[in-house]
């Protein structure tokens, strides 16, 4: 059986000709706009995705360096217009990355999906912890409930999931009104948090996925100055549990009755995270 890669995709170009009416179609058909900028002598090698405003509105943007342009391939593997998503594959001489691309609730977001995924059901199962996942499997879910952001297996808002879950009230001590996010996006205000484990991380506008209490130290000493960056010392990558109210400015808010674990989509384990400059 032949392979998603060995014919090309309909609407696949390619170099200096590159024709981004072909892929700006496949997003118009989801109601979105789709561009592509190019950028000389920057510190851009590679490319990188964005959701951009002008006086319109948003929409899609790719801003590809002059470089790279003769090698990168673009295609939308497919199109899913009354759910308003589709799966973007850009293959460089080095890759093949995909994204999901399309419009969760009140705002356009771009995905990045680890995997191989050769279609928007696919992207969205890979985009899925483990743990969701087993869940799942777990409770029986129909294909038609698997993608629903409220079933019996989770309750999802943006990229994070909230698995029902058992905790005594002695386990840790419940912080209120905290936040949890993801790098520097906006984050998500939960109304109580348990956290358990994790590392201690020091956090700042410039460092928003954190450094150690080593590498603080090693940075303090060799610029003074960094002590005035509005340090917040926070748990990377801890256990956490979420009860109450889930508050976000492009979310609708969701009430959580009882503990939940709370877990973070499947983003960071692909190569292309770090080619989306907007994702929440």
């Amino acid at each position: 059986m032949a392979g998603p890669f060995d014919h090309p995709c309909p609407c696949a170009v390619k170099g200096e000709f590159m024709k981004e009416n072909l892929i700006a179609n496949q997003f118009a058909r989801m109601g979105a706009r789709f561009k592509i900028a190019y950028q000389e002598n920057t510190r851009l090698r590679d490319y990188a995705l964005d959701i951009r405003r002008d006086h319109r509105s948003e929409y899609f943007e790719m801003l590809v360096s002059r470089e790279l342009e003769p090698t990168l391939d673009i295609c939308v593997m497919q199109t899913v217009a009354q759910e308003r998503h589709l799966l973007l594959l850009v293959k460089t001489p080095q890759s093949k990355d995909r994204f999901l691309c399309g419009h969760d609730e009140r705002e356009w977001f771009v995905a990045a999906v680890p995997g191989g995924a050769s279609s928007v059901a696919q992207a969205r199962d890979a985009l899925k912890p483990e743990e969701v996942r087993a869940v799942e499997s777990r409770v029986r879910l129909k294909s038609n409930q698997r993608n629903r952001r409220h079933n019996r297996a989770f309750i999802r808002q943006g990229e994070w999931f909230f698995v029902p879950a058992e905790l005594s009230e002695a386990q840790g001590a419940i912080l209120r009104n905290e936040p949890i996010r993801r790098g520097a996006g906006k984050p998500h205000m939960v109304a109580e948090v348990c956290r358990f484990g994790g590392e201690e991380v020091y956090v700042c506008g410039r460092y928003p996925n954190g450094i150690t209490a080593e590498e603080y130290k090693r940075l303090v000493e060799s610029d003074p100055k960094a002590k005035k960056f509005a340090w917040r010392r926070m748990m990377r990558n801890p256990g956490v549990y979420a009860r109450g109210t889930v508050r976000h400015p492009d979310h609708c808010t969701i009430v959580l009755r009882g503990w939940h674990r709370v877990l973070m989509n499947t983003e960071t384990q692909s190569r292309t995270m770090a080619n989306v400059a907007f994702l929440d």
